[in-house]
């Protein structure tokens, strides 16, 4: 009689296709592979998880996940404390530190606002943004939100929450250019991209 209970192998097929990108054939492929593998691939990834979880930490200022708080960013004393750039996600602070041209400091929002899902300003933090906003005496607030309703509507929160603060009113509130991405041919791109290009070219 067979039990009741998941098997060692259900149980990681299981978490495997609760990951994002993953569905339950990829999972059991992965699985598979690590089960074939186990000293080489399994037991090494076991640890650095492991590893991961002790160690990394969400950053207190900025929401950045580190081994420390504050992280190397907020620590860094080269970076322009003038200037703060506001992401979703920390996948997206990683995107724009691949890049190398942003020299500022960051806030992770952790979200996007949408009625929906149930997320408003206070599981985003605004109230803690906009006190950092002011203890830092910011000059400048980048909007590198996702160009989608969410994206764009917490963009107009959060940037009529920042003029309605006497003190932050000063504040210059950019966003991020939308439009013909670098080697994009006009053929592929939507109707949008090429129209948010075509209002905002410039000479």
């Amino acid at each position: 009689m067979r039990s009741n209970a998941a098997s060692p192998i259900e149980t990681l097929v299981r978490q495997l296709a609760g990951l994002p990108g993953l569905g339950s054939r990829s999972a059991r492929r992965i699985a598979l592979h690590l089960l074939q593998r186990k000293d080489d691939k399994m037991l090494p990834l076991a640890f650095a998880l492991q590893d991961a979880a002790e160690k990394i930490k969400n950053c207190m200022s900025c929401g950045n996940l580190d081994m420390s708080t504050p992280c190397h960013i907020c620590a860094d004393d080269t970076r322009d404390l003038q200037q703060i750039c506001i992401v979703s996600q920390v996948s997206d602070l990683w995107a724009i530190e691949r890049t190398g041209a942003y020299r500022g400091r960051y806030f992770v929002l952790g979200g996007l606002l949408s009625a929906l899902d149930g997320i408003g300003p206070d599981d985003l933090g605004i109230e803690r943004l906009l006190a950092k906003l002011a203890e830092e005496r910011t000059q400048e607030v980048i909007l590198a939100l996702s160009a989608t309703v969410n994206g764009q509507s917490t963009a107009h929160y959060i940037a009529d929450q920042i003029a309605g603060v006497p003190d932050l009113s000063a504040i210059q509130i950019s966003r991020l250019a939308h439009g013909v991405p670098v080697g994009g041919e006009l053929d592929y791109l939507d109707e949008g991209t090429i129209a948010t290009a075509l209002k905002k070219r410039t000479a």
